[in-house]
């Protein structure tokens, strides 16, 4: 698949970031491999020391990757954050903003951050397998969609929100209008 762009809210200006891409890839049907590329002044981004790769709450409050899955037909869905220490952390929801539950998948997710000079790449990897109620069938079966998204935190303070779709009104990465990629049992995502 190819890079697809990440759009900022028009809400929250940024003049550090100047772009955000990911790819959407996997290498079997369990495994999601998301490529996120951020581009602009790196050095005016608030940025958390590496820190060891473990599950970490309360990482969208700061510079933070985000994906968000759900099946079609259910109002049950999955927030994974990815920070740039390489702390992640997965919840499950029961419905919109309802039934928060964090989740600690064996394996974990995989995250490597590698900065460039003007950009900041991340490689993450998910086992779809090691999430309670995203089993094989399931992903074969029924309509997979998809939200990515991030928070980018300037060096003063500021926050600017980027997706691939926005809903109307605020910045809300838990609204259904922003799930707009597509995958397929494959695991191939296309946008709707």
């Amino acid at each position: 698949m190819h890079a697809t762009p990440l759009r900022r809210h028009p809400s929250t200006p940024d003049d550090i970031v100047t772009g955000i891409t990911v790819e959407v890839d996997s290498l079997t049907t369990d495994l999601l491999v998301l490529y996120f590329r951020v581009t602009g002044n790196i050095d005016r981004l608030q940025l958390p020391a590496q820190a060891a790769s473990k599950f970490q709450d309360e990482l969208w409050k700061h510079t933070c990757l985000e994906a968000f899955l759900a099946f079609a037909d259910s109002d049950v869905y999955y927030e994974f954050n990815f920070s740039p220490s390489s702390q992640w952390a997965v919840y499950r929801f029961d419905g919109y903003r309802e039934g928060m539950t964090p989740l600690h998948p064996a394996p974990p997710p995989r995250v490597i951050v590698r900065r460039r000079e003007g950009e900041l790449d991340f490689d993450v990897d998910i086992h779809l397998g090691a999430i309670p109620g995203l089993t094989a069938d399931d992903i074969k079966d029924r309509e997979l969609r998809m939200a990515v998204s991030a928070v980018m935190e300037s060096d003063q303070g500021r926050k600017s929100y980027w997706a691939l779709a926005h809903p109307q009104g605020k910045p809300d990465f838990h609204h259904r209008d922003g799930f707009a990629l597509v995958l397929d049992g494959g695991l191939a995502g296309d946008p709707v």
